[in-house]
């Protein structure tokens, strides 16, 4: 299937592993010219050679530095970007009394302000070209809280409110925002957590974990031209999880 977006230009956060490097090297399979972010230098540099990327070093939970990082990358690429994907890494675990106003602060300038100030920086380009795609990757726990993760379950949930408010904002300049909710999926993260399929494969009607290219492959679509009437979503990829619980 051609998805109609070669020679896009598209920029993905925390794609130096797992699903934002997994999205990241999809989109660049159909063609889209792609710019990719993480913090640590060498880690980004190393993903960039190994897919054909541009490798930029930044850390999006900073205030102000996701509008450089947009800018950066605009230079980089030689043009606006047309399609952007949020991703962050997870505050940390813990229990509501445990979690501290800095832990609270930490984790909305990781997860919130970084979308919206990288939101921000790519819609006037969006809207002048008339063509824009937008993608969160967010977690299941945005629908189903999961246990231990008070500060993870409350601002991801949120984002999904963002998404879709300003969805239908802009939906009439041809841009669409749309969130995506990874499940279970075999990851770098979930291997240091100590989850594969014997663990956890039982819970999910599947029978197992998921495959980063196969959530890399839904974002792709989104992104594509042939989903340009899909906006405002928030589309589980977790094998049936959140519908068994």
């Amino acid at each position: 299937m051609d998805l109609k977006i070669s020679g896009r230009r598209a920029l993905v956060f925390g794609a130096s592993k797992g699903l934002g490097k997994a999205v990241a090297r999809e989109l660049i399979a159909e063609g889209v010219q792609v710019a990719i972010v993480s913090r640590d230098p060498d880690r980004i540099a190393a993903t960039a050679a190994e897919i054909g990327a541009i490798g930029i070093a930044g850390d999006v939970s900073s205030p102000g530095n996701c509008e450089a990082l947009v800018a950066q990358a605009t230079r980089a690429l030689g043009a606006p970007i047309d399609i952007l994907v949020t991703n962050t890494g997870g505050p940390p675990a813990g229990s509501f009394e445990r979690m501290s106003a800095a832990d609270w602060q930490k984790g909305f300038d990781n997860l919130w302000m970084s979308t919206v100030e990288s939101v921000l920086a790519v819609l006037p380009h969006m809207r002048q070209r008339k063509w824009g795609r937008i993608l969160a990757i967010t977690s299941i726990s945005a629908r189903e809280p999961q246990p231990g993760l008070v500060i993870s379950n409350s601002l991801r949930a949120g984002l999904l409110g963002l998404i879709n408010s300003v969805s239908r904002d802009v939906a009439k300049d041809g841009i669409t925002m749309n969130a995506l909710l990874p499940g279970y999926t075999a990851t770098e993260r979930l291997t240091e957590l100590g989850v594969d399929d014997a663990t956890m494969g039982p819970r999910i009607p599947t029978g197992r974990i998921g495959r980063p290219e196969e959530f890399a492959a839904l974002a792709a679509f989104l992104a594509s031209e042939r989903a340009s009437y899909i906006t405002g979503q928030a589309i589980a990829v977790d094998g049936g999880f959140l519908n068994s619980i």
